[in-house]
């Protein structure tokens, strides 16, 4: 399976469904996938179980503010750099690609990056949506190591971060993030091919893809009654009398309705502008927005205990918030952990 520039569009909506209303905007990676796919053409799409067990694959993404990455669009030679310092430390070639994370841009800068080295994308990623933490991986629940991590601009400027855990790394990251003017691009928690099966979110290119054409059915179809002090949606046409509130940060993080609570992260959550069709980030949510609500599960990994501790709700100050596997079992949230685990 390819990737290309037909195909893109369905991608890119998928992707920023998949962001749970974060993850950076999707509008502008896009436009850098288009351009990336018409001057090098198509990427091709491997499935884990097919990589050579040795092979090198580089998680690729982004970190700072979406407000930055709207203004300061960066350059093409970022995943140069970071596949040069990558492959001078671990000794050995880069095979394949894979998105850090599939939600918002960095699903789309994967497959743009991918397109400009001349490498396979992995249909995997490291979180199957968006979060805000660098260390919110399900290569960190499995132990895989962070670091050794490169951290690069457009221009090349570049720092590795080593011997640290996911929460030191993600530490590291954010007070580098002022001298490099609010955006970086990143690799960290570099896999072997032997690895990925077991210690990434499986087919996330290709949920981002069927997500762009068939979304599920929503939680409740309406409009934004309040978006000053916490989001109100109120129902309207067969939804008319109910009313829900939505609990959101970087990410929309839960859904409640009469204090039951129909979604709660890790799940995704999703507004589509039921006029434009068009995936409504946190940030652009206003009164007035005629909205669908969806809900979609995320990979089972974030529905067990240690995933719960890492990103369910306790992990963003909901702690009074319980939620269930996608099974429907309760599960336990508690203290975050951290992996030390190496790539070898």
């Amino acid at each position: 399976m390819d990737i290309d520039t037909e195909s893109l569009p369905a991608f890119a909506r998928g992707c920023a469904v998949l962001g749970s209303g974060g993850g950076g905007p999707v509008t502008i990676a896009r436009a850098a996938a288009l351009q990336a796919l018409e001057d090098h053409g198509p990427v091709r799409v491997v499935q884990p179980a097919d990589l050579d067990p040795g092979l090198l694959v580089m998680p690729v993404g982004t970190a700072g503010s979406s407000a930055v990455m709207s203004e300061r669009v960066g350059g093409t030679e970022e995943p140069v750099h970071l596949r040069g310092k990558i492959e001078e430390l671990y000794g050995t070639r880069v095979g394949a690609l894979m998105a850090s994370e599939i939600g918002g841009a960095n699903g789309c800068l994967a497959v743009a990056w991918a397109a400009r080295l001349g490498l396979p994308l992995v249909n995997a990623d490291g979180m199957s949506r968006a979060f805000p933490g660098m260390d919110q991986t399900i290569m960190q629940l499995r132990g895989i190591a962070p670091t050794p991590a490169v951290v690069c601009d457009e221009r090349g400027r570049t720092v590795v971060i080593d011997h640290v855990t996911g929460r030191w790394l993600e530490r590291l990251v954010r007070g580098a993030l002022e001298a490099f003017g609010g955006q970086v691009a990143t690799s960290e928690y570099v896999l072997r091919g032997h690895q990925v099966a077991t210690s990434t979110a499986l087919g996330s290119v290709t949920r981002a893809l069927r997500l762009g054409t068939e979304l599920p059915d929503p939680l409740i179809t309406g409009k934004i009654a309040e978006a000053a002090d916490g989001i109100l949606v109120e129902g309207l046409g067969a939804d008319q009398g109910r009313l829900v509130r939505i609990e959101a940060g970087s990410e929309f993080l839960a859904v409640l309705e009469d204090g039951r609570a129909l979604a709660c992260v890790p799940d995704v959550i999703a507004l589509v502008d039921t006029r434009t069709a068009e995936v409504v980030q946190a940030e652009q949510v206003r009164y007035g927005l005629r909205v669908s609500v969806l809900r979609l599960e995320c990979d089972p990994a974030w529905y067990t205990p240690a995933g719960l501790r890492l990103a369910g709700p306790a992990a963003f100050g909901l702690p009074e918030i319980s939620p269930s596997s996608p099974s429907g079992t309760p599960c336990r949230t508690g203290t975050p952990t951290s992996g030390t685990g190496v790539a070898s």
